[in-house]
């Protein structure tokens, strides 16, 4: 069994129920009725007071729909918003208002737990979907710094699956920042790939083949952070990406390098790296690009491509009910 079916079939044994912000975009819905006609999840789709034609179409699919300008829980949502952003400004008639908006709707019924999680981004942007998310759900307890990966399948066997982190949220991680995602990239990679973590910390140099300044050392200093609070972590750094995933290139670059050319966790110094890498390694590559999967959220919100189809938005509502599960998962 490959990593995608695995995911799904693993889902499919958790019952979880999950929302969608976005049910207006055709490829939300076809992603919807998949998961319920293959038994993934069950699909929520909120529905968006803007688009009467889209709600039409929701509708028509049979689904479960909730409407934000009608539901009764509206008012708890604007109170919750009210407590998160008052003191940033945030007033009465804007939080009525914010209360309507799907993507918060959707957010507030995961934290409510109506809804085992949430998917959302197609349309939206990830700064939205950020806000929300930290809002009303906020960091799981000893979370610093939340982040993505993204899932790049090269093939079938799940071996070729590498974990792409982080692609979507922190511009320019400091060291500690860095420690932090590739830490949480490593966890959420064994509850959903379900092997060994092998972190590479990447960079533009191997082993000081390019000097220690900038980048280099924030990476150096990573690796240290990493070290000292996951000693049992494989990991290595830093590393050009051909000495992390090419044995011949390891032995030549990192000799006695513990990673030895098979990475399978590749953490990017900066999100212009890891954005520009996932996006290349899925339109030259042909890798199947799952994600951005949210890590150190207290519960489970995805994020979306704007550019995915409805098989990435199935398949990312598929790990996002995965780690809805309480115990983290059930064995692949």
């Amino acid at each position: 069994m490959n990593f995608l079916a695995s995911v799904c079939a693993r889902a499919a044994k958790l019952g979880a129920r999950v929302a969608f912000a976005e049910s207006a975009d055709p490829r939300v819905l076809e992603a919807a009725v998949r998961l319920r006609r293959e038994g993934v999840a069950t699909p929520v789709l909120v529905l968006d007071p803007a688009s009467p034609d889209g709600n039409a179409a929701a509708r028509a699919t049979g689904l479960e729909c909730l409407d934000p300008s009608a539901d009764d829980r509206a008012p708890a949502l604007a109170d919750a918003l009210m407590t998160a952003r008052a003191r940033h400004g945030l007033g009465r008639d804007e939080a009525g208002r914010m209360a309507r908006d799907p993507l918060a709707f959707a957010t507030f019924l995961v934290r409510e737990g109506a809804v085992s999680a949430s998917v959302g981004g197609a349309v939206r942007t990830t700064r939205e979907l950020m806000h929300f998310a930290l809002w009303l759900i906020g960091p799981a307890p000893g979370v610093r710094t939340v982040s993505s990966a993204f899932y790049m399948c090269l093939g079938t066997p799940a071996s070729d699956v590498l974990t792409f982190t982080d692609c979507s949220v922190v511009p320019n991680p400091t060291a500690e920042q860095l420690a932090d995602i590739a830490i949480a990239a490593s966890r959420a990679r064994r509850r959903i790939v379900g092997d060994e973590p092998r972190v590479a910390l990447l960079s533009y140099s191997t082993r000081g083949s390019g000097g220690d300044a900038g980048s280099i050392a924030v990476v150096r200093e990573a690796l240290g952070i990493i070290r000292h609070r996951e000693p049992g972590l494989v990991v290595d750094g830093e590393l050009q990406v051909d000495a992390a995933l090419v044995p011949d290139v390891a032995r030549r670059k990192s000799p006695g390098g513990v990673i030895g050319g098979f990475a399978n966790v590749l953490v990017f110094p900066s999100l212009d790296a890891g954005n520009i890498a996932y996006k290349l390694t899925e339109r030259l590559g042909r890798a199947k690009a799952i994600g951005p999967i949210l890590q150190g959220l207290a519960k489970p919100v995805s994020d979306l491509s704007r550019g995915a189809d409805a098989d990435a938005i199935f398949h990312v509502a598929a790990i996002t009910a995965l780690l809805a599960h309480p115990s983290g998962d059930l064995e692949p």
